[in-house]
């Protein structure tokens, strides 16, 4: 739809409203309805949103350690923008008009802390070379016919899953709650999120869906909206959909993975794709993934955001360990699926799906095109089982770790500037702290008698 048409449908909408949203450091869509009459005054121009929305974390408790808002700046509205081009209509809320958002600073150029911001700029970046990522990515999840107050209610213990046993791309699973696959399928084509399959996963009530490849920022708007538009879904179904990375230590954890390529700047040749080589791979994308498999231990928190995240990131749980790359090899970090000259691509598996997706694009995105800019070189391929092969190193085991070799990266500050490394590093520094105040039931189960 054009611009003209996108307000006139505004205009004309019964609702009398529109819902807005920006995407907090987390991945988390923070917003309000808005009448179209304030709408229409702002659609042309700028707007304003409390900043705290990067001054708190996921359960909006204030950061006491960032720089950006806090107690000290007493948490201002912020100016900021909403971008027509994001332009939905949200299917389960009668088609109500949807426009997504995005913080700017003090002077009107885009605020360094805020991921689509981020993103746009890495963008930028790609496209002043010559090159137009095409990006997609894909997600598994739990699901519990629980509801909000129900799973309070047991304290987050034994939730009545979807559905019982492992069932990975089951059929018949499909069939027993098929309205809800239904409405998965149909109500996110209508919401502009389409998805190219969605089956179940092995694990009791996981599904998994792969949503359709797009120019990245597209992409990443997409993915951003998938994983709020399922929750929502799932509500009206009294189900209740979480990405956590990893819900059991007895289950597979839940993957976020990005697939990715370069093409020119028409986007009609994919140069990842080379018919000379035996595998497919092209030069730009052997230095891409050798970019990605260098900067890999120094950003990723960017992949792997919350101390929950790390329980996944183990050995025989479908997750990498190792810096390792590999021909369609499902045990290491990096996947290269080298296909037809259309479908050449790069896998990064080292994502979780509790991730903020324009984070973790954007990090798969400037670390590749760092490899391209130093013109590195691509490691020995890994044949086999990636979690043995040690050559090049192995992956942080924790937030703590993780966080302390991003922060100590000149890496991280160069390819994404020194503004957001610090705000991130501060925010990641925070969870980690956050997660040492409790007396957890292991703890409980393993000292409360024998000790």
């Amino acid at each position: 739809m054009t611009e003209r048409a996108i307000i006139e449908f505004v205009k004309k909408h019964p609702a009398g409203k529109v819902k807005i949203a920006y995407a907090d450091i987390d991945g988390i869509l923070r917003g309000k309805y808005i009448s179209t009459e304030k709408f229409l005054s702002i659609v042309d121009g700028d707007t304003s949103f409390c900043d705290v929305i990067f001054g708190w974390d996921s359960n909006d408790a204030a950061y006491d350690n960032t720089d950006y808002t806090g107690w000290h700046s007493g948490y201002p509205d912020a100016p900021a923008r909403l971008d027509i081009d994001t332009f939905r209509k949200i299917p389960w809320e009668n088609d109500l008009p949807f426009f997504l958002g995005e913080l700017l600073d003090d002077k009107g150029k885009p605020a360094q802390v805020c991921p689509r911001q981020l993103l746009k700029k890495v963008l930028g970046d790609a496209q002043r070379v010559g090159f137009t990522p095409i990006f997609a990515q894909e997600f598994e999840w739990f699901n519990f016919a629980e509801t909000p107050q129900s799973v309070r209610s047991k304290n987050y213990k034994d939730l009545t899953p979807l559905s019982p046993g492992m069932f990975g791309y089951s059929i018949l699973r499909s069939t027993l709650q098929n309205p809800f696959f239904t409405d998965l399928f149909e109500l996110l084509k209508k919401f502009d999120v389409p998805i190219e399959g969605l089956h179940t996963e092995t694990g009791p009530g996981v599904l998994e869906a792969a949503i359709a490849h797009s120019g990245i920022l597209e992409a990443a708007d997409r993915a951003l909206l998938f994983k709020t538009a399922v929750k929502e879904i799932a509500y009206q179904h009294n189900i209740m959909a979480t990405f956590m990375a990893k819900i059991s230590e007895t289950l597979p954890g839940c993957g976020g993975h990005v697939h990715q390529s370069l093409w020119d700047k028409a986007a009609k040749k994919n140069l990842f794709h080379s018919d000379k080589d035996k595998n497919g791979m092209s030069d730009v994308m052997r230095s891409y993934t050798a970019g990605q498999l260098f900067c890999l231990p120094y950003i990723l928190p960017m992949y792997a955001p919350t101390v929950n995240s790390y329980k996944r990131l183990v050995e025989g749980a479908w997750a990498p360990t190792t810096l390792t790359w590999g021909i369609d090899n499902r045990t290491v970090a990096l996947r290269v699926i080298s296909g037809s000259s259309k479908s050449c691509r790069l896998e990064t598996r080292v994502i979780g799906s509790d991730v903020n997706p324009y984070l973790a694009m954007t990090a798969a995105l400037a670390s590749g095109l760092y490899g391209i800019k130093k013109k590195l070189k691509l490691q020995q391929v890994t044949e086999g089982n990636g979690y043995r092969d040690f050559t090049h190193g192995t992956l942080p085991t924790t937030l703590n770790e993780a966080t302390d070799a991003m922060k100590n990266s000149t890496v991280a500050k160069e390819i994404f500037g020194e503004t957001f490394t610090e705000h991130f590093v501060q925010t990641r520094e925070w969870e980690w702290r956050q997660h040492l105040k409790p007396v957890t039931d292991w703890e409980m189960k393993r000292y409360f008698e024998i000790i």
